[in-house]
C-alpha cells in the first residue's frame, strides 16, 4: 500500500510482465522440445505446451484488468543449444521450466494482491513437477529442486 492508502501495484504489474515474457519463450520452446521428440513421446509436451498457454491466457487478462499492456511475444527466441536429440529436448524443457519457476519466484517477491501470490505459488509448483519429469529425461540429478526458481 503507499502511504496514501492506494494499493501500489507498479512493481507487481512490472513482475507480472516478466511472468507473462517467460511463459511466452515457454510456450515458443515446447515447439523445439516436441520437433526433437518421437510422436510417441510428446505427451508431456502437448501438456507442458497447454499448460503454457493457458496460465500465460491468464496473464494476459490479469494484466488486460488492470489497464497494463501485456508484453507481446517475440518473433523468435534463440536456443540456449542445439536441440539434436531426445536428451536435449528434455535438457531444454528443464530451462525453459526454471526459467518460468525464476520469473514466478520474482512475482512472488513482488505481489501485493493475495490472488497474484496464489497464482504464482500455484504454478511455480506446477512448473517444478513438470521440470521433475523432464530433469528424469534428461538425466540429470537431482532430479527435484528444494527451492525451485531461486539461484543453486
Amino acid at each position: 500500500m503507499a502511504d496514501d492508502g492506494v494499493l501500489d501495484e507498479g512493481t507487481e504489474t512490472a513482475a507480472l510482465r516478466e511472468v507473462l515474457a517467460a511463459e511466452h519463450a515457454a510456450v515458443w520452446g515446447y515447439g523445439a522440445v516436441g520437433a526433437a521428440l518421437p510422436p510417441d513421446a510428446r505427451e508431456p509436451v502437448v501438456a507442458g505446451d497447454v499448460a503454457h498457454r493457458d496460465v500465460r491466457d491468464r496473464l494476459v487478462a490479469l494484466l488486460d484488468a488492470r489497464g497494463a499492456e501485456p508484453v507481446p511475444r517475440e518473433a523468435g527466441y534463440t536456443l540456449p543449444f542445439p536441440v539434436l536429440s531426445p536428451v536435449d529436448a528434455a535438457a531444454l524443457a528443464v530451462v525453459l521450466e526454471e526459467g518460468v519457476s525464476a520469473a514466478w519466484v520474482r512475482l512472488l517477491d513482488q505481489a501485493t494482491e493475495p490472488s497474484v501470490r496464489e497464482l504464482a505459488v500455484e504454478e511455480l509448483g506446477a512448473a517444478e513437477v513438470r521440470a521433475v519429469g523432464w530433469r528424469a529425461a534428461a538425466g540429470r540429478t537431482p532430479v527435484t529442486s528444494a527451492f525451485p526458481g531461486l539461484p543453486r
